[in-house]
């Protein structure tokens, strides 16, 4: 018989949203973003420009929530989008607002991190990232 409570994809995504949940709240009053643009922010942030197909890829978002966040960030001037090289798609590059305002939350998002895994021993924490990449692999087709 199933049960939520020992079924992993419901364990997963409660777990999930809570976390969510915990830093949405300061992403959004402090700084006005919700949590699909700050991963944008950060992934962009990270590779230093991409495109939005790229960002489905690196965030697992869907399209849609991608296409929302990216015409938000573009339009608050933190995400701009030039031609590629290619110029059929188009690349998106952290403006130097957008640089600056990576630059005040990262920091912030590394201090809830710790303040979420501060139950969590060094080994347990690098055993949890290593149990979650297995997983991910797993789960892949």
């Amino acid at each position: 018989m199933l049960s939520l409570h020992d079924f992993l994809p419901y364990r997963l995504s409660i777990a999930s949203n809570a976390v969510s949940d915990r830093v949405a709240h300061v992403y959004q009053a402090r700084f006005g973003l919700k949590i699909p643009e700050w991963r944008v922010i950060a992934v962009v942030a990270e590779q230093g420009h991409t495109t939005q197909a790229g960002l489905v890829a690196a965030t697992q978002m869907d399209k849609m929530t991608i296409s929302r966040a990216v015409v938000a960030l573009v339009e608050r001037g933190l995400l701009a989008r030039t031609e590629a090289a290619d110029r059929r798609t188009l690349e998106l590059a952290l403006t130097a607002e957008g640089k600056a305002l990576h630059t005040e939350i990262a920091p912030l998002a590394l201090v809830i991190e710790a303040e979420l895994l501060a139950d969590f021993s060094e080994a347990e924490r690098r055993q949890l990232m290593a149990l979650l990449g297995r997983l991910e692999a797993c789960a892949k087709p």
